[in-house]
C-alpha cells in the first residue's frame, strides 16, 4: 500500500519541524496556563495528542502532570519525539486517526489535535472528529487556525491544496454537526481552541 503524500511530506520535513520544538513548547505552555478559566485540562488524568509531530505539546502536558499518549502517522516525527530525554514517560505510537486508532472507546479523558484539521479534506476532518470523539470521555479539542490569517499563511495553504480555506469557511457548521456542543476560545492572534463535547449517541 502506498503511503499518503502528506505522510511522506511530514517524514521528509521532520528534522526541520524539530527545530521549532522549544519554541512550540513555550507557546503551548503559555496557552494551557492562560486558558484555565475556560478549560483546565490539567484537572484531567490522561490525554491523547492526535498528530503529535515531534512531541512538543505532549512534552508540555506530561511535565504538567498528565499521562500522555502521542500518535502520528509519520514515523520520522515519532522517532524525534521518542528521542527527546524529557519524553520518557510519554507513550508515542505511529498511528493514523483516519484509519481508526488502536484504543477502546473512552480510553482518554481528552483528545486534542494541534494544527491537523486545517490540512484535511472535509470528509477526512469529519472522520477525525468522529474517531477522536470515540476515544475521548470528556472533550475533543481542535487547536487550529482562526480566520485572522496572514498573507504568508494564505499563500502556503493555497500551495498545499486549499484545505485551509475549506476548514475556515466550514469550521463551526462542520463541528456542530459532529459534536454535541462546541465552544470557540481565541488563544492566539491566529489560533482558536475549538472545545468540543463528544456526541456519544453517535458512537457504537
Amino acid at each position: 500500500m502506498k503511503k499518503k503524500k502528506s505522510t511522506i511530506l511530514f517524514n521528509n520535513i521532520a528534522p526541520i519541524y524539530g527545530l521549532f520544538y522549544k519554541k512550540q513548547k513555550k507557546l503551548f505552555s503559555k496557552i494551557i496556563d492562560e486558558i484555565k478559566e475556560e478549560l483546565n485540562v490539567l484537572e484531567y488524568n490522561n490525554i491523547i495528542d492526535v498528530g503529535c509531530g515531534t512531541g512538543a505539546l505532549c512534552s508540555v502536558l506530561s511535565k504538567k502532570g498528565m499521562k500522555v499518549t502521542g500518535i502520528d502517522p509519520a514515523k520520522k516525527m515519532i522517532e524525534i519525539a521518542i528521542n527527546k530525554p524529557e519524553n520518557k514517560k510519554i507513550d508515542f505510537i505511529q498511528a493514523n486517526v483516519l484509519k481508526s486508532l488502536p484504543f477502546d472507546n473512552n480510553s482518554f479523558d481528552i483528545a486534542i489535535a494541534s494544527y491537523v484539521a486545517h490540512g484535511l479534506k472535509i470528509d477526512e476532518r469529519k472522520k477525525m472528529y468522529t474517531e477522536m470523539s470515540r476515544v475521548a470521555k470528556k472533550y475533543v479539542i481542535i487547536y487550529d487556525y482562526n480566520d485572522n490569517r496572514s498573507i504568508f499563511t494564505s499563500i502556503i495553504e493555497w500551495l498545499e491544496g486549499k484545505n485551509y480555506f475549506s476548514f475556515i469557511k466550514n469550521t463551526e457548521s462542520e463541528m456542530k454537526s459532529c459534536f454535541f456542543d462546541v465552544k470557540i476560545v481565541n488563544v492566539d492572534t491566529r489560533a482558536n481552541w475549538y472545545i468540543c463535547t463528544p456526541n456519544k449517541l453517535d458512537i457504537k
